[in-house]
């Protein structure tokens, strides 16, 4: 599940995320990017959402950009019950892109929340040069 500021971007970098996974189908993604009328922010409407049509029930990882986007997703995570979401809703501390590749590769080969979660780690931790 990503979490974008901009619906161009989240969308984008699932675009990505899927065609990096290969062969097979992919895990279930969703971006909640921007405002309803489309305009830069965050919503918590269209996370609430965009998290409900990825949960199969083992968990959801959501990966966000920056700012108001951790902090609307944290307010989610405070009451899970009373916002409609799974309890296992977890934010990832990972870079967006190369945390959502690194979760979606491995969410579509049937890791586990804590799985995809400990491949975001990884994804934090990999050095370019």
């Amino acid at each position: 599940m990503l979490v974008s500021h901009s619906r161009d971007v989240a969308a984008s970098t699932a675009d990505l995320a899927k065609a990096l996974v290969g062969t097979g189908d992919p895990a279930p993604v969703a971006a909640a990017g921007g405002l309803p009328d489309g305009g830069i922010g965050t919503s918590a409407e269209l996370i609430r959402r965009a998290i409900a049509d990825v949960d199969e029930g083992k968990g959801v990882v959501v990966l966000c950009d920056m700012g108001s986007a951790v902090l609307t997703v944290k307010e989610i995570l405070a009451d899970p019950a009373g916002n409609g979401v799974p309890e296992d809703l977890r934010i990832a501390d990972a870079p967006f892109v190369e945390g959502a590749v690194a979760a979606l590769v491995t969410a579509s080969v049937g890791g586990d929340a804590d799985m995809v979660t400990a491949a975001t780690d990884d994804a934090r931790g990999y050095r370019k040069v």
